[in-house]
């Protein structure tokens, strides 16, 4: 009986400590943000910002779509849905570039896509760097972001073009188009080969 009463004592003890523990509220989780890598300081990348489901169709444009921008089409990423002709999600929304330009859309509730800064006559340059390819006489400086913990997975990529520089950022927390650096060489590339046209 004693043990019994003893055992009793602790298991009340214990369940009080339990909930002076426990006590509180939950804190919801801050949104995921990626802000812009470039040299150009106040300039963040809206791509990621959260917005309202947007079909590709029935997006949004702010002014007529600049010549560099006009170059990549929805068909030239992996999303399924758009078609070729279908006019970028935004355009000229960062105004510290001459053009800038991108493609979002949902893919499982999950918002992914490409932006585009063009800076006429001057370098684009990313703060820090995982590495660098050379492609078609281009060099091309990436930071692959898809493993921190305070940012979206994405990739940003920055190269000389057109007489200027080209910034590319992917984001992608999907998982269902590969590697985030991967998809941003794939649109670098596109972009090069359309580079004079």
């Amino acid at each position: 009986m004693r043990r019994l009463v003893l055992l009793l004592a602790v298991l009340v003890l214990a369940s009080g400590c339990a909930r002076t523990t426990i006590g509180g509220s939950p804190v919801a989780q801050e949104p995921l943000d990626v802000s812009s890598p470039f040299d150009q300081e106040g300039s963040t990348d809206p791509s990621t910002e959260p917005t309202e489901s947007e079909d590709p169709e029935n997006a949004p444009i702010d002014g007529e779509i600049t010549p560099n921008c006009a170059k990549l089409k929805w068909t030239d990423l992996p999303y399924p849905g758009a078609k070729a002709e279908t006019p970028p999600t935004q355009i000229n929304y960062d105004s510290t570039f001459e053009e800038s330009c991108r493609w979002t859309t949902k893919i499982d509730n999950v918002e992914v896509g490409v932006s585009l800064r063009f800076r006429d006559g001057k370098q684009i340059k990313i703060e820090r760097t995982t590495g660098e390819w050379d492609v078609k006489d281009h060099k091309i400086a990436y930071l692959d972001r898809s493993g921190e913990q305070d940012v979206e997975p994405s990739c940003v990529l920055a190269l000389p073009y057109n007489g200027g520089g080209l910034g590319i950022i992917v984001i992608d927390s999907s998982g269902k188009f590969g590697d985030v650096c991967a998809q941003g060489r794939k649109v670098a590339e596109v972009m090069i080969d359309r580079e004079t046209a």
